[in-house]
């Protein structure tokens, strides 16, 4: 995947500059959004660009000690597109239908209409958002993101592509620019905590560790994801089906969060709540506020995982994975990390007991709901000595920025179930409580050992953190961007190779629907639920695997064919489903097999 020059750099590979800019763009004319688009695709970065610089960059780096190579340097363009975006593009909906529960669904509603249910309220509602709001007449169309390492240089193309932008009637709504932070907080966000620590390892472009086969090579803490979780097409966790357009394969849902940190409130807040656990015995009586700060973010500022070392930081040794021993399993009830900590409730890893009593789920079993995040910091740091522009009153904060192939089930899904819910783990008492940092207001439970059981205290959080901005988009391949510059976008249905259709999953197509029913068929419907064709398999089927070699095969339980299209032999082949209502394998553009009418 490391030699992909399809998908776009950032989502695997990431950009990895100190110096960002993110312009938010709405086009009036879909005629010179194209045109616009056309002049733009030379400049799009690739994996396979931002993937070989990367490792020349990593390799020169500790040819000199661990100091940056100044005279490595590049400029990456990325370039994700919203559902108005798509839809002014291709002249037409992009989807051929949005289920409810679907990425489909999500997408098209978009951000500002789904704050609610991801917690965006009060002074993080839409209305006072910077961006992405989508007021009339003003919606988010495209988000170009430029990354270097000179500040200069970044401000050179972001003029160019203002100008150009401009020259086809373009409106830029908002800039966004991130860049990492000076000096001992490099590499941290403005809390002063180490971010971007815990990355998901990619199967197929990460190297895997030998001795394990699924971990990254030099990093025993970092498991290896499927590529499908991240880039709509290669095989996912559990083989399951994206259920999406033929556009979508190759690309990556991109959210994008602008995230405002009010650091000396927060620090205060942890002050309050450390003395009140020291007044009830439950915290060092000499502890100080990185103590409890490092509890609620789970690392103290250094990187270490509080679990790793409770008593104190200890330093990080260079080269050195922070998260290779880190383990929740034996820490149930969270004593040594508690339960609310960030990076706990983010990513429970092994430690992540649905039900209370019952061991805790494997941590292969939480791979499908990793984010590839991309964020890095804005604003000023905070250090009031050095004047107003660094006081309580400067903007501060983090531009999130994250990839994933299903919009739903992991971005939202990790936002919404387990960040903002209190009652994460399930089935506590007293609940556990939001994450104190991006959550809402909330009460949390810092338990302790007590006797045979745990003892907890209840800390109250008020939000420090808050939304001033959010769009949802999606970062084309390349090979679709190209085909957008002429209004053609393909909106059959793929199912791709190696993913597994199951009783009662369905590919929704608009006007045809292909499901294996609950009698063990493969079945096409009309729009009207009426069967245009089945696979007459005598109710053997069990589930349904569109073969690497292009064979759609109908299996029983025990693995066996029941039924099959008979096209093996085709390494590459498609699977669609049209809007048309047809079910068709292609090898190119030669019709290998098709459903037909029964």
């Amino acid at each position: 995947m490391r030699t992909d020059r399809h998908s776009q750099g950032d989502i695997l590979a990431g950009f990895r500059k100190d110096h960002v800019s993110l312009l938010f763009l709405h086009f009036r004319d879909a005629v010179q959004a194209r045109q616009w688009l056309k002049r733009l695709l030379p400049s799009i970065s690739t994996t396979e660009d931002v993937a070989r610089f990367n490792k020349a960059f990593s390799r020169a780096r500790e040819r000199a000690g661990g100091i940056d190579p100044e005279s490595m340097s590049c400029l990456w363009t990325g370039l994700s597109l919203t559902h108005p975006g798509l839809r002014l593009l291709a002249g037409r909906e992009p989807f051929p239908a949005a289920p409810a529960g679907s990425n489909a669904e999500a997408f098209t509603q978009g951000a500002a209409v789904r704050a609610q249910q991801l917690g965006d309220t009060g002074t993080s509602a839409p209305p006072s958002w910077l961006f992405g709001a989508e007021e009339p007449g003003r919606a988010v169309h495209a988000v170009l993101t430029l990354a270097a390492d000179d500040p200069e240089r970044l401000a050179t193309a972001v003029a160019e592509h203002r100008e150009a932008a401009t020259k086809s009637g373009a409106a830029v709504l908002f800039r966004q620019n991130g860049a990492t932070l000076p000096g001992e907080l490099r590499g941290h966000e403005h809390f002063g905590f180490a971010d971007c620590i815990s990355q998901p390892g990619v199967r197929g472009f990460d190297e895997p560790d030998p001795a394990t086969g699924t971990t990254v090579l030099g990093k025993p803490g970092t498991r290896l994801i499927p590529a499908g979780e991240f880039i709509v097409g290669p095989e996912r966790v559990g083989r399951r089906p994206t259920a999406l357009p033929a556009w979508a394969t190759g690309g990556s849902f991109q959210v994008v969060r602008r995230l405002a940190q009010d650091v000396p409130g927060w620090w205060t807040q942890v002050s309050l709540r450390l003395a009140e656990l020291q007044r009830a015995g439950a915290a060092p009586a000499d502890a100080g506020r990185e103590w409890l700060g490092a509890r609620l973010m789970g690392r103290w500022p250094g990187g270490m995982p509080v679990a790793v070392c409770p008593a104190a930081e200890q330093p990080r040794e260079p080269g050195v994975d922070p998260d290779a021993t880190l383990d929740y399993s034996a820490d149930p009830h969270g004593w040594r990390m508690p339960l609310f900590a960030h990076i706990r409730k983010g990513n429970p890893r092994d430690g992540l007991v649905l039900t209370p009593g019952r061991p805790p789920l494997g941590v292969a079993e939480l791979d499908g709901r990793r984010l590839m995040r991309r964020g890095i910091p804005y604003g000023p740091v905070y250090h009031p000595e050095l004047g107003a522009d660094h006081g309580p009153e400067a903007s501060r904060g983090l531009v999130f920025v994250c990839h994933q192939a299903d919009l739903v089930g992991q971005f939202e899904l990790v936002a919404r179930k387990w960040l903002n819910e209190q009652d994460f783990p399930a089935g506590r008492n007293p609940r556990t409580g939001a994450d104190p940092v991006l959550g809402p207001d909330s009460a949390c439970a810092f338990e302790t050992p007590s006797g045979d059981g745990s003892r907890a205290n209840t800390l109250y959080f008020g939000r420090y953190v808050r939304t001033e901005g959010s769009v949802y988009a999606f970062s084309p391949s390349l090979p679709v961007l190209r085909a957008l510059t002429t209004g053609e976008l393909d909106d059959s249905i793929e199912f791709h190779a190696g993913s597994v259709l199951r009783t009662g999953d369905v590919l929704d197509a608009g006007k045809a629907r292909l499901t294996l029913d609950s009698a063990g068929d493969l079945v096409l419907l009309d729009a009207q639920g009426g069967r245009t064709w089945h696979s007459d398999a005598g109710g053997a089927g069990h589930d349904a695997v569109f073969t690497q070699d292009g064979e759609l095969v109908l299996r029983t339980a025990e693995g066996k064919p029941a039924w099959s299209s008979g096209t093996t032999g085709h390494p590459g082949a498609r699977l669609l489903l049209r809007p048309t209502g047809e079910l068709v394998i292609l090898d190119g553009d030669r019709v290998l097999w098709k459903a037909s009418a029964s």
